[in-house]
């Protein structure tokens, strides 16, 4: 509001020539601009993820951000309101478009460093802190934690103990933290004591029970901390936003920038609401013909398992005769004698599927993501590859990497491969990539290559 006010004066000061008096403040567009221009603002970076997690922002990486925001927003500004001044030379657009980023950048940013400050601040003085959890402890163990505590400097740690990963051993860190249990209670333990952050402090012979850790809290919004060794800094997978702090290799809940997340969720909103709005009468024409085919409702439910493990209820148009699994779960087959014959014709072309876009619309899940599983098979899955429980870490999706590269599986070995493609999705993620997969769903469509 403030820069909106002392920019209205610039412009009519300098650009306009008309000498700045109280009256002008009167304008109508004055109004319009000082009302409406701070609450775009707020949206625009509430969408990209500004006011999260602010303990754990850096000031210079939010000085960059802010100026990054701060440019967007006003080329935005400058092509839907300020394009279409009077002026008579058209190098004031220039002054114009510096004006109000200046203002807009300083004032904000000025604010921004005090409110990160403080923060910093309350960290230091101990007044906010992270439960922190070591697992290890041996003298690996015991070696980050003294770090990590004589460097003088407060980085937000509160350790409330350890976790051995070998009890029969002699532990290190007994003299200086309690022992809270092992690595079997792992997760009971984390939601009893509040751990927001793990710091992985283990042996290089217990890499198996590193990949353990991280397969536990993959559905978890616990950040994970792997303490580097020689080859890990060699290849760059350390990168260090402290240099007061130890060296750590950092895995964070977040996949994607928040703001890439936000557009994601405003894509997959638009893109349902148009679909349902635009092919109501597919949708009509489809729920016509499942209810001639055969005995049974139009729709069929069934429970899978959503984000963070998260049970949810998925939404299809009916293509199985009815009592199809009344001997217990079974997933279908190119040949399934229980799959009716427009059931068929449903799946090959997948508008079996389309119903789920209400599900989207409610936001159990997204367009792009991997396909949900019921607990039963994600049971056996996890049995062979404990890795797919990082699927749990995205919203499951209407079509993903592994349905385009690889299809329907029809056992929990075909599920397994599929897998694969589906984590490197969720590593990889980005809207880019969003809509390369989005795109190649459409052409598999065309083509009736479903099944």
């Amino acid at each position: 509001m403030l820069a909106w006010t002392c920019f209205f004066a610039y412009r009519k000061y300098f650009v306009e020539g008309l000498g700045f008096e109280l009256y002008h403040l009167n304008d109508t567009s004055y109004f319009i601009g000082v009302l409406l221009l701070p609450l775009c603002w707020l949206l625009f970076y509430a969408l990209a993820g500004t006011y999260t997690d602010v303990y754990r922002k850096s000031r210079l990486a939010e000085t960059s951000r802010t100026f990054m925001h701060t440019l967007i927003g006003v080329l935005i500004i400058f092509f839907a309101i300020l394009l279409d001044d009077v002026i008579s030379d058209y190098r004031k657009y220039y002054s114009l478009i510096a004006a109000l980023f200046a203002l807009h950048f300083l004032l904000t940013l000025i604010g921004r460093l005090n409110i990160l400050s403080h923060a910093k601040t309350q960290i230091k003085k101990k007044l906010v802190a992270y439960n922190t959890l070591i697992v290890g402890g041996g003298q690996k163990a015991l070696d980050t934690f003294l770090d990590i505590e004589k460097n003088g400097v407060n980085l937000g740690y509160s350790f409330v103990g350890y976790l051995a990963t070998n009890p029969k051993k002699q532990n290190s860190l007994t003299n200086y933290l309690p022992n809270v249990g092992s690595l079997d209670d792992l997760k009971p333990i984390i939601k009893e004591l509040k751990i927001d952050e793990l710091i992985l402090a283990m042996q290089r012979d217990e890499s198996k029970s590193i990949n353990n850790v991280i397969n536990q809290l993959s559905d978890t919004d616990v950040v994970i901390k792997i303490i580097p060794g020689m080859r890990d800094i060699l290849s760059g997978s350390v990168k260090m936003n402290n240099v007061v702090g130890t060296p750590l290799i950092e895995i964070f809940p977040d996949l994607m920038p928040r703001w890439q997340v936000s557009i994601k969720r405003i894509i997959d909103i638009a893109a349902s609401l148009g679909v349902l709005l635009i092919f109501w009468w597919l949708y009509a024409l489809i729920a016509i013909r499942v209810k001639l085919s055969s005995p049974g409702p139009i729709f069929y439910k069934q429970e899978r398992i959503g984000l963070k493990g998260k049970p949810f209820y998925i939404l299809k148009f009916r293509s199985m005769f009815i009592d199809a699994e009344k001997t217990g779960p079974a997933l279908s087959s190119k040949h399934d004698p229980r799959i009716t014959k427009f059931g068929r014709f449903l799946r090959k072309w997948r508008f079996d599927e389309i119903p789920q876009f209400f599900n989207v619309l409610k936001g159990d899940m997204s367009l792009v993501g991997p396909r949900p599983e019921r607990q039963h098979y994600i049971d056996l899955i996890v049995q062979k590859a404990p890795a797919y429980n990082h699927l749990k870490k995205v919203k499951p999706g209407l079509t993903s990497w592994g349905m385009v590269k690889f299809g329907y599986a029809e056992n929990v070995d075909e599920m397994i491969q599929r897998m694969k493609w589906d984590l490197l999705y969720i590593e990889n993620m980005s809207l880019s990539i969003d809509f390369k997969i989005m795109i190649y769903t459409v052409l598999i469509v065309f083509q009736g290559l479903g099944k």
